[in-house]
């Protein structure tokens, strides 16, 4: 650990407390000049952090994104992850693939402030902006096969919904596949994408990502996106940091990694989902179909019932809702 990052762990730990320099030299065993050093580039960095002549220095809460930080909001059943945090990204998606292939361990974690280049389902781009987006990939290796593919998507899709209703006490609802939504609007896309062993028929890599729209005011997203898209606070100032959100998050995934193979989260996915009940339209290897969805089963995957009652099984990997309506 460097000896930035050892300071700025103590700070967050001794918070909203002072701590002499020279506490944190011997607790460290850094010279006074190292601390000083190391909390003048923090400073640069963004992080609030207050000094007293007679106290010392305190971290003031400061929504810079950091490994510490996160560390510091993870439970104990959370297993140990590898974090790296960026400036800037061009898709961390892209960044985890690529550690995947440079053999990074399990449970490695790739947060950006910003992504240049952010891709979702299909390809499609969205929008990004420093300082107000959490934008992360998490590599996981599973070693299973295919058929279980899907329960990651949902469980992360539930993971999110319940660290945002934790912290912030806010409604959501999920758009299936794993669109996040809060009051008819989208605040997180969430990407799933598995790299296989081809001799041993397993999923060896499985990449999880997301873009979370945290703290972008509502006139900043573009003039398009503003009746469909919203972050989590599009108006007042955030009550959480997103250290807090994104450790909250991979504390409720690995929760129900935990517990499996209970399925309650099937439950509670369904319950939030939005999409059930009504009229949607898609297309299917190439063919428009319309009907109602009328469930989801255990693998994730969308019933849609036809109207000469002929039942669709839609998979997340092979199509896009285009539309849905109420039922009439």
């Amino acid at each position: 650990m460097s000896t930035k990052s050892q300071v700025l762990t103590l700070l967050m730990k001794q918070a909203p407390n002072f701590i002499s320099g020279e506490e944190m030299a011997q607790q460290l065993s850094l010279s006074r000049t190292a601390i000083w050093k190391a909390i003048n580039e923090l400073k640069k960095e963004g992080h609030i952090i207050s000094s007293s002549r007679n106290k010392g220095y305190c971290y003031g809460k400061s929504d810079v994104l950091s490994a510490e930080g996160i560390r510091l909001a993870l439970k104990s059943a959370t297993p140990s992850l590898s974090i790296t945090v960026l400036n800037s990204s061009e898709s961390t998606m892209k960044d985890a693939k690529l550690a995947a292939i440079n053999g990074e361990p399990d449970n490695t974690l790739i947060v950006a402030d910003i992504q240049e280049a952010p891709i979702g389902r299909f390809g499609r781009p969205f929008f990004s902006k420093a300082g107000s987006g959490i934008y992360m990939s998490m590599l996981l290796r599973p070693n299973q096969n295919f058929e279980e593919m899907a329960q990651y998507t949902v469980i992360m899709a539930v993971a999110v919904t319940r660290a945002m209703n934790k912290l912030i006490k806010v409604s959501t609802e999920i758009k299936w596949v794993n669109d996040i939504y809060i009051n008819g609007k989208k605040v997180c896309g969430i990407l799933s994408e598995a790299m296989s062993d081809v001799e041993s028929g397993q999923i060896s890599n499985v990449i999880i990502g997301m873009g979370i729209n945290f703290s972008l005011k509502q006139e900043e997203f573009p003039k398009e996106l503003r009746k469909k898209a919203t972050s989590l606070f599009p108006k007042e100032e955030p009550t959480i940091t997103r250290n807090e959100l994104i450790a909250e998050i991979w504390n409720q995934f690995y929760a129900i990694l935990n517990q499996l193979p209970e399925q309650h989260f099937l439950e509670e996915y369904r319950q939030k989902s939005f999409v059930l009940g009504k009229t949607v339209s898609f297309t299917q290897t190439g063919v428009e179909y319309e009907g109602i969805a009328v469930s989801i089963n255990d693998h994730g995957e969308l019933v849609v019932q036809l109207h000469d009652k002929t039942e669709k099984i839609l998979s997340s990997g092979e199509i896009s809702l285009s539309s849905i309506n109420p039922t009439t």
